[in-house]
């Protein structure tokens, strides 16, 4: 008798087990963070989401050990991301992680659970947060300061070709803060005394469009304003460049591996670092409202030099001395 009524019980404990929210009670129960990106997953996995791990790993998490990892991504089709970002909120996870381009259904999705978003761009004008230092909302993380940095890359691309008077800038203007970076490059060109010729690239379909105005009036160089568009359609930029031999100013340093000329921004993998820290602090209770966001500190300024050799540049040794990396 002993035995049948202890059996009923086991047998009770393991059905209570498999019941939802049985392992939510549980005090071992393994966090979980969704990380929704617009990308294909690589494998391995590319360098910011390498050193977002890193950014956990340095914290004490490890994944597959003591914490799991959802990953979602759209492969480049915006159109998935409502239904992945849904995915992630019924999975109940701990916290999500939206890369750039996938905020904006990450935040649809959900109003409760914490959103980090690696590398924020203007959070305040884009309506993501009340303020920098007090987020409110359930959505922080890194800033990714874009601010000036248009011009700058104007400013770099004088320096390292004097004779510049012409530049085209391939962007997307319903990008986050693409229109004040549009008018940053303005502002600068007034004062460099350059040229701008702008090429809008909103879908697919505009981008060969972009392509027949360059060859047909084929500019001094050309300044690619990061989006989702303009990365998955990188190969196709580098390849086109390089056949009309126009100098190219990305905004990305893996842009620049893959064949263009020069990018300047700030660190991509170590605000995914970063932002590792903004889930270690919500995993342990924080309110992702009361984190504010960090603007960047770490800028990086890579130079490929067997481009510039391709394109019959010589690049000015005073810019060669600014760079973090020079790529032979």
């Amino acid at each position: 008798m002993v035995s049948r009524t202890l059996t009923a019980i086991l047998v009770m404990l393991a059905v209570l087990g498999a019941l939802p929210g049985a392992e939510a009670q549980r005090p071992d129960k393994v966090p979980r963070i969704g990380y929704l990106v617009v990308s294909p997953l690589a494998d391995p996995p590319s360098a910011e989401r390498a050193a977002f791990l890193d950014g956990l790993r340095e914290l004490g998490y490890v994944a597959g050990r003591n914490i799991v990892v959802e990953y979602r991504s759209a492969a480049w089709n915006r159109e998935l991301l409502p239904e992945l970002a849904t995915e992630l909120v019924n999975l109940k996870v701990d916290v999500i992680v939206a890369v750039p381009g996938a905020v904006d259904a990450a935040r649809e999705a959900t109003k409760t659970i914490p959103i980090i978003v690696p590398s924020l761009t203007d959070p305040v004008e884009e309506g993501f947060v009340k303020s920098l230092a007090r987020p409110g909302g359930n959505i922080t993380g890194p800033g990714w300061s874009a601010e000036g940095l248009t011009g700058k890359r104007l400013e770099l691309l004088k320096e390292a070709i004097p004779k510049l008077s012409r530049v085209a800038i391939l962007w997307n203007p319903i990008n986050e803060g693409a229109k004040r970076q549009w008018q940053e490059a303005q502002s600068a060109a007034r004062k460099l005394r350059v040229t701008l010729q702008s090429l809008e690239v909103r879908d697919p379909n505009d981008v060969p469009k972009a392509f027949a105005v360059m060859a047909q009036k084929r500019p001094d160089a050309l300044i690619i304003v990061a989006s989702a568009l303009t990365t998955a359609y990188r190969p196709i930029i580098i390849e086109f460049a390089t056949k009309q031999r126009i100098p190219t100013m990305f905004a990305l340093k893996a842009d620049v591996e893959a064949g263009g000329l020069i990018s300047y921004a700030p660190s991509l993998t170590d605000t995914f670092r970063r932002a590792a820290r903004y889930v270690d602090k919500v995993l342990k209770g924080a309110n992702p409202g009361d984190l504010p966001i960090e603007e960047s500190t770490r800028f990086e300024l890579v130079i490929n030099l067997k481009m510039a050799r391709a394109l019959g540049l010589t690049i000015p040794k005073t810019l060669l001395l600014q760079a973090d990396q020079v790529i032979e």
